[in-house]
């Protein structure tokens, strides 16, 4: 379950009221969950809990979508993708792939967004734009020399911002839903202590290793 409260469908604002409408009917969210994507759809109810939040993120996708952009949607969403998969939520690379796909990227390169540095799947401008992708999530922005480069030579100027936007924004997104553990990201901590067995709780391990 998400970590916030769900706004149910009687207490939702008009701006989530017609999100709800939009995404799920007649449906309460809350009580009746799930997209047509498959997703749970808790990203709309909580995000309903601050009716300009939800307005403000909802105005960033309509934003990649609109007619003035110069970025493509394939390279958007390529981009967007890996930018979800190294920011470790389920949530984003998975809904990102079926907007991939949507957007023209080939199964054999959705198949290999993971390790995609080791794949022949992908041409020139295709690196570009996914090494370009994993340096604004891996190294936080410290995009190198050569790096800018290699994408300048396949992208405009304008195509670049918007690019650095979307796939900063979808950051955003992944952290959230991480944090707040939305939709696909409802995910328990897996690295935790392994009990050991009965009477041996306080050895010291390391002692153990090296004598």
């Amino acid at each position: 379950m998400p970590r916030l409260r769900q706004v149910p469908r009687s207490e939702a604002s008009p701006e989530a009221l017609a999100a709800y409408t939009r995404l799920f009917g007649d449906r309460d969210p809350v009580a009746e969950p799930g997209t047509a994507t498959g997703s749970p759809g808790n990203w709309w109810t909580v995000f309903a809990l601050v009716p300009d939040i939800l307005a403000h993120a909802q105005d960033g996708f309509g934003l990649f979508n609109s007619r003035r952009r110069t970025l493509t949607p394939y390279f958007r969403e390529l981009a967007i993708t890996r930018a979800g998969f190294v920011a470790a939520s389920q949530f984003v690379f998975s809904q990102h792939c079926k907007a991939a796909r949507a957007a023209g990227v080939p199964e054999e390169k959705l198949g290999a967004i993971p390790a995609w540095n080791t794949s022949s799947a992908f041409e020139a401008a295709d690196r570009a734009v996914l090494g370009y992708a994993d340096e604004l999530v891996f190294q936080d922005g410290r995009v190198q020399d050569a790096t800018f480069a290699a994408l300048k030579l396949y992208l405009k100027d304008e195509a670049i911002l918007e690019l650095t936007y979307a796939v900063t924004m979808y950051r955003l997104h992944a952290t959230v839903c991480r944090a707040l553990r939305l939709e696909y990201d409802d995910i328990e901590e897996r690295v935790v202590e392994i009990a050991a067995p009965s009477g041996g709780a306080a050895d010291d391990v390391m002692g153990q290793i090296s004598r």
